[in-house]
């Protein structure tokens, strides 16, 4: 059963990059991804279903559009992959699914993972619209931050609230639970203060704007001290592919590089790692 489960959440990671794909090309042209058939960017084709088979098209086309015959970009299959992948690992890592409901509580159990496994699948696609588009446009859009800001934010608002035996009609606050919202805005405020700091110093020649929003955004949904576990690794993973373009020549000092890319990577080995990576570096302190 959990390997079918498991398999479902991938094939549907697959189909949700293929959406993405729609929403990253038409983001850019300013053009709904809300309706509308999908075309070749080439030829403007409208595709039929046969052509929007996520990865298996781009194969049995040979990366070619089937009525102009020019090249696809490899970016549709990769997305599409990643997708995949970045699904099925939240899903691993949220491994606490039992597929026998044998009691009220189990219930309970199983539906607060299908919401927060929900919620997870969502950011992803979040993140991963602003990884390929900050890539490519060198430029994180507000209207890819800004959503994803106010979702987190529900989802944190929500977190407060606790219901009482499974009734969604029983609302009842608890004090304690206000950390849950607390904490995360407080990493928000750090992080994106830290990065407005850099803005104003360099007078954005290193960062934007873009970089604060998405470092609030980061902040908001890892909280503390899994965002500084994310900032560590969108800086490490920075320095080192900076360094090796510069090797192989292909930047140089001056060259403009996009950072959401790092940051989108560091938010996700924070968000699938933050807590254990967390631990371990405590560990080494402990006598």
């Amino acid at each position: 059963m959990k390997i079918i489960f498991y398999l479902i959440i991938f094939v549907f990671g697959l189909v949700v990059g293929s959406f993405l794909n729609c929403v990253i090309y038409r983001l850019e042209k300013k053009k709904s991804f809300l309706k509308g058939r999908s075309f070749c960017p080439h030829c403007c084709h409208f595709l039929s279903w046969k052509d929007l088979i996520p990865v298996l098209s781009f194969l049995i086309l040979r990366g070619r559009c089937r009525y102009c015959g020019k090249k696809i970009s490899v970016q549709y299959p990769l997305v599409e992959i990643s997708t995949g992948l970045l699904f099925l690992l939240i899903a691993l890592s949220n491994s606490q699914f039992s597929f026998f409901l044998i009691s009220d509580k189990l219930l309970i159990s199983n539906c607060h993972f299908l919401v927060n496994l929900f919620y997870l699948l969502i950011i992803c696609s979040f993140l991963v619209i602003i990884f390929v588009y900050d890539l490519k446009h060198f430029i994180i859009p507000d209207k890819i931050v800004y959503p994803a800001v106010i979702i987190v934010l529900i989802y944190r608002l929500l977190g407060v609230l606790s219901f009482n035996h499974w009734n969604l009609f029983e609302w009842r606050l608890k004090i304690e639970n206000w950390n849950f919202l607390l904490h995360p805005l407080l990493a928000a405020a750090g992080a994106s203060a830290f990065f407005l700091g850099i803005v104003l110093f360099s007078r954005g020649r290193w960062m934007g704007m873009g970089d604060v929003k998405m470092a609030f955004l980061m902040g908001l949904l890892l909280g503390f001290p899994s965002i500084l576990a994310a900032l560590f690794f969108a800086f490490f993973v920075g320095a080192i592919i900076g360094i090796g373009l510069i090797l192989a020549k292909k930047r140089t000092l001056k060259s403009e590089v996009p950072f959401g890319p790092f940051l989108t990577v560091g938010t996700f080995i924070a968000l699938l790692w933050g807590q254990k990576i967390v631990n371990w570096y405590l560990s080494l302190f402990k006598i």
